[in-house]
């Protein structure tokens, strides 16, 4: 399954706590490393999260951020703290007994006083449900995102790995008239020197060139790492690793392949092959 590591998913949800609003980006990264921008009531469910991710995805840099707008049905009112109210009022009566002028102290000075007064907490639990829900859902849109991201780039690869396919051909197709060719200038260099051809020597000259500029192995293999990337992309699996692997096998044998041109159509087929696997490589860098 091709599966890009840049997208963006935004889902949001309603009750009667208010709206909850959950966003996912999405970037390359070699692991799977998320961060969370969680409200305060929520930061419980971070670890909840890290699994349903981990289910989810493999690779990439994760920024998930939830926000709750609360709605609040009707004013609520404040708690006082009966105990702590007549702390105060014992404390601030002591040291007026101490004191040369009192003064006096009112109920707004008291309510002042850390602890006296506190709002009631609100119940979470119906939110942090929703909440859960409401990332699962997110997860799973982001994933259906990666995965048409992801799907408009196999064109590229197929129509790069098929020009590939033919320019081996062409490389393939060549060889024996460029051997053929070689051992030609071969002969005319002796007979310009004016040597006596020695059979024995000739053929000794020949082996050399033919081991030198011998490239069937790395046709051969430029042609089986071409395959393997058609199949690696019909994998049900997260392939970006696999594919990074294998632009690196096809780029070293496109650079031997050159090191070893005795043609320079030979190494024209080289550069372009280069040229296309890097092509194809920018892209792998984003996959999952």
């Amino acid at each position: 399954m091709i599966r890009s590591m840049t997208a963006f998913a935004r889902k949001d949800t309603r009750g009667d706590w208010g709206t909850l609003t959950c966003e996912i980006r999405t970037v390359n990264h070699r692991y799977l490393e998320p961060s969370f921008r969680l409200p305060e009531a929520f930061r419980e469910l971070e670890n909840r999260f890290r699994e349903v991710l981990r289910k989810g995805l493999k690779r990439g840099k994760v920024d998930v951020s939830m926000r709750l707008q609360s709605v609040e049905n009707e004013v609520r009112g404040f708690e006082i703290s009966d105990e702590m109210v007549k702390a105060v009022n014992d404390a601030a009566n002591h040291i007026n007994r101490i004191l040369d002028n009192p003064a006096h102290i009112s109920a707004l000075d008291v309510l002042r006083w850390p602890g006296v007064m506190s709002l009631p907490e609100n119940d979470y639990s119906e939110a942090k449900g929703a909440a859960v829900d409401l990332f699962t859902e997110t997860v799973a849109e982001l994933v259906s995102v990666r995965e048409r991201e992801g799907e408009r780039l196999r064109p590229l690869f197929e129509d790069r790995l098929a020009i590939m396919s033919q320019l081996v051909g062409e490389v393939r197709g060549r060889m024996p008239d460029l051997l053929a060719a070689q051992e030609h200038n071969l002969r005319e260099r002796f007979e310009k020197a004016k040597v006596e051809l020695d059979p024995e020597r000739v053929s000794q000259e020949m082996v050399m060139l033919a081991q030198k500029s011998d490239v069937a192995e790395e046709l051969d293999r430029l042609d089986a790492h071409i395959s393997e990337v058609r199949e690696t992309l019909q994998s049900k699996e997260a392939i970006g690793r696999r594919l990074d692997f294998l632009m690196q096998e096809l780029n070293r044998e496109a650079n031997t392949l050159s090191s070893k041109s005795i043609d320079a159509a030979v190494t024209r087929a080289a550069v372009d092959l280069k040229v296309l696997i890097e092509q194809m490589r920018e892209q792998v860098q984003n996959l999952e």
